[in-house]
């Protein structure tokens, strides 16, 4: 795409390929996105650069193709209920993106409450098998509203864990505990530091690192040069406008 071409993607539509590129090289894996922009980037992944993954309709079908969000699979490949998915999850054969009410500088992610856990002041989902995800596959986060209120300085109840308690744990909780990607809708970041905190590995097209750092409530590693997250291109935005997305249900999440 040429300059005036990028202008068009919106802010949305960053976030769309930052999830997708997630998922990039994955293999014959199921991707659990959860969330809608998360959706979308995992069925682009699968149209255009994963085509091995495996995606479901959200509940128990293995959707042989990619449908239209809201739209039922034209064919189905695969039963997996509840059990299955869990034995599977057990596997390491998922890379999920979870959401996160809270999450670390360690990626350490909380789903559960807020407060004191003794007399929390907000009662969430509840830990929902997070711990799981973390110590058996990649597990990856999507937050669209980045604040200091989500990336706090420590979580007030660990669900998900983060690299500093797996590698206290020992061996049978970090051998594969993997946090690939937290993706916001100011940036992507990673841990690959030397202790394993967050990085910040690009700003998306129209964000600062001033935006960054003061919705940041711990001191984020920040690299001398940082890049802007990629353009789509012109087909991914197609594909993403025209056949995953047609009603525009991303802006829901990351508004236009």
């Amino acid at each position: 795409m040429n300059g005036s071409d990028t202008a068009v993607a919106s802010r949305a539509e960053y976030c769309v390929v930052a999830c997708a590129e997630s998922w990039r090289d994955a293999g014959e894996v199921l991707a659990s996105p959860m969330g809608t922009v998360p959706t979308i980037g995992a069925r682009l992944a699968k149209l255009t650069f994963s085509p091995d993954l495996l995606l479901t309709d959200g509940e128990a079908l293995l959707a042989g193709d990619t449908p239209a969000l809201g739209t039922p699979p034209g064919v189905v490949e695969g039963w997996l209920p509840y059990r299955q998915h869990l034995a599977l999850v057990a596997t390491g054969r998922r890379h999920v993106m979870m959401g996160a009410s809270q999450l670390d500088r360690y990626g350490n992610q909380n789903i559960s409450c807020i407060g004191d856990w003794s007399r929390p002041t907000r009662q969430l989902l509840g830990v929902r098998g997070a711990t799981v995800n973390t110590l058996n596959n990649p597990t990856s986060y999507w937050v669209p509203r980045h604040s200091a209120r989500v990336f706090v300085e420590r979580v007030d109840m660990v669900c998900g864990v983060g690299h500093d308690r797996a590698t206290a744990a020992g061996p049978s909780a970090f051998r594969h505990h993997r946090i690939p990607d937290v993706i916001s809708d100011l940036g992507v970041f990673d841990f690959d530091t030397p202790d394993r905190t967050m990085r910040l590995r690009s700003l998306h097209p129209g964000v600062t690192l001033e935006q960054v750092v003061d919705a940041t409530g711990f001191t984020l590693t920040i690299p001398a040069d940082v890049p802007f997250t990629r353009e789509p291109t012109d087909e991914e935005l197609r594909l993403v406008r025209e056949v995953i997305d047609p009603k525009g249900l991303r802006f829901r999440e990351v508004p236009a």
